[in-house]
């Protein structure tokens, strides 16, 4: 029977404690190491370390030599090989780490020349936005010269007026003079007179038969 992908799998038992060596740590360690390895102070180290082997195999007592010169100095390729096999993969290590540094470093410069590109282009269109919102917009000599324009045309209205005004009174003078005012009667008076007309009527009349 098939095992479930939904369930994890227990732990399998091993006769030999696993070791967990945490991935960062060790790839510090080599970079570390790489580092060292490819400055001048790591040469001038080795330089040091193999004349003195070389001086002291060579010319130490017999009876302390550990490096014999007539077999090659054997320790030494011996040592020097266990350094260079050691060296190689450290190195590789930490090229592989600085290329995923640089993958991720390239890939954060894209989203950044991205997230500018989107930024420049929304610059843009709101630049162009407000160019053509600027050129609807009436500047404030153009204002001048409308209201000047305006005032203009009402001196002209009125000058016109004013001439059209003095031609109509120089054809028809009569109607500059004033017009005489009618007399009238005291309105106390009306009585008096009412009271006159009637009398007046009434001397008139036939006298009555007696």
């Amino acid at each position: 029977m098939a095992e479930r992908l939904d369930t994890p799998k227990a732990a399998r038992r091993t006769l030999l404690p696993r070791v967990r060596v945490e991935q960062d740590a060790f790839g510090k360690i080599s970079e570390g190491i790489a580092r060292f390895m490819g400055t001048p102070r790591f040469l001038l180290y080795m330089t040091v370390f193999c004349l003195l082997w070389l001086g002291f195999n060579t010319w130490g007592p017999e009876s302390l030599r550990f490096d014999s010169a007539a077999l090659g100095f054997t320790a030494l390729t011996l040592m020097l090989s266990l350094q260079a096999s050691y060296s190689a993969p450290l190195i590789l290590l930490a090229q592989n780490r600085q290329t995923d540094r640089d993958r991720v470093s390239a890939e954060q410069d894209r989203q950044r020349g991205e997230r500018n590109l989107a930024d420049t282009e929304y610059l843009a269109r709101e630049m162009a936005a407000l160019r053509i919102a600027l050129s609807e917009v009436a500047t404030r000599d153009f204002v001048r010269s409308e209201i000047r324009n305006l005032l203009e045309e009402l001196d002209e209205k009125e000058t016109e007026r004013a001439e059209a005004a003095r031609a109509d009174g120089a054809e028809r003078p009569g109607l500059d003079s004033p017009l005489p005012r009618t007399a009238q009667p005291p309105r106390s008076g009306t009585r008096d007179a009412r009271r006159t007309s009637g009398g007046a009527r009434r001397a008139d009349a036939p006298p009555e038969p007696r």
